[in-house]
């Protein structure tokens, strides 16, 4: 496996995120799958694995900080903390809230979860907007300084927002969704990462499974699958993007490689120090995912396959209304 920095780690070219397991699209695997999954990860040389508090409200901390315990020396571990679980009296739900007391705290809980005294990467999940950047990055630089946590990240921010955070302690890395149908990060993000020496993490790389062309028809998704809720998930909408998928996949074969590859392999050759973190249940797809670190792409093909998925192509907004406005990016502007 190809190798690449992230803060003072050099870790395999393409991680592990383990939400998956645990979270968002429908019913989990049994531990006994997830395990042998993760195990497998490891094998195919995989170094950079990522999960956070919210994640099955903890239960994916717990289940990657047990598996991975006897390999911790090797691999690099992430997780995130200013959104969370939090119970109330009619369940527990999901909460940002970037207050420094409570960011400690989910450090602490996180910890805990893990099995571990120290977490390589730790981010802030999302930007609670109640609260200045600075403090909730203060809260984390302290976390640094108290040997808790060995590097900070942001999760889903603007070019404004990293410049402001990184004045106040290095910021090693910004994970936000990007991909061929995903590309709010060419805005402004990637450049700033590149200026401040962030390695940019890219989450959902194959587009929650769309890049992989398996899925023609939502109707069959969990009734708790988190694309239910996403406009480009929307069966009218999923109906036009689901058409440009023939080409999509015949471009595929002619390069010798799977749509998912291709996704994963258009990724690390847009930008030499990005490192994607595809998620998956299914040992075989952990496979095929992993092999796109091999797959050469040449400038032509490169730009064949962005003319093919780009987003005058794709309809319909990642995020509906309400999560839209929990994100702090360059969403809405012009690439």
């Amino acid at each position: 496996m190809q190798q690449r920095q992230i803060g003072p780690f050099s870790v395999s070219a393409i991680g592990l995120g383990c939400m998956n397991l645990s979270h968002a699209y429908g019913a989990p695997p049994t531990p006994e799958v997830a395990t042998a999954l993760l195990h497998r990860a490891l094998d195919l040389g995989c170094t950079l694995f990522d999960t956070a508090a919210l994640y099955g409200f903890g239960a994916n901390e717990t289940l990657v900080g047990k598996v991975l315990k006897p390999y911790r020396q090797q691999i690099t571990l992430c997780s995130k903390g200013g959104m969370a679980g939090v119970t109330f009296p009619d369940g527990v739900k999901r909460v940002i809230d970037g207050r420094p007391e409570t960011i400690r705290q989910n450090c602490e809980d996180s910890l805990r979860r893990l099995g571990t005294d120290v977490i390589d990467l730790y981010y802030l999940h999302r930007w609670d907007k109640k609260v200045p950047i600075e403090d909730s990055v203060g809260a984390l630089s302290d976390l640094v300084r108290a040997g808790k946590v060995r590097s900070i990240g942001l999760s889903e921010v603007s070019a404004t927002t990293l410049r402001k955070a990184h004045a106040v302690h290095p910021i090693a890395a910004v994970q936000t969704e990007y991909s061929l149908w995903t590309r709010n990060p060419e805005i402004a993000v990637l450049q700033t990462c590149h200026e401040l020496g962030a390695t940019f993490v890219a989450f959902s790389p194959v587009a929650r499974g769309f890049l992989c062309g398996d899925l023609r028809d939502v109707g069959g998704l969990a009734a708790n699958d988190i694309r239910r809720a996403m406009p480009r998930f929307v069966p009218e909408t999923y109906a036009a993007n689901v058409a440009l998928l023939d080409a999509y996949q015949a471009l595929a074969r002619e390069l010798g490689c799977t749509p998912a590859q291709l996704a994963l392999a258009w990724l690390l050759h847009k930008d030499s120090t990005l490192i994607p973190i595809p998620g998956t249940q299914n040992i075989r797809h952990l496979e095929d995912n992993m092999a796109a670190a091999a797959v050469v792409l040449t400038p032509e093909q490169m730009q064949r396959v962005e003319a093919l998925i780009n987003t005058q192509t794709v309809k319909g907004l990642r995020y509906n209304a309400q999560n839209m406005t929990e994100v702090d990016t360059e969403e809405f502007a012009t690439l």
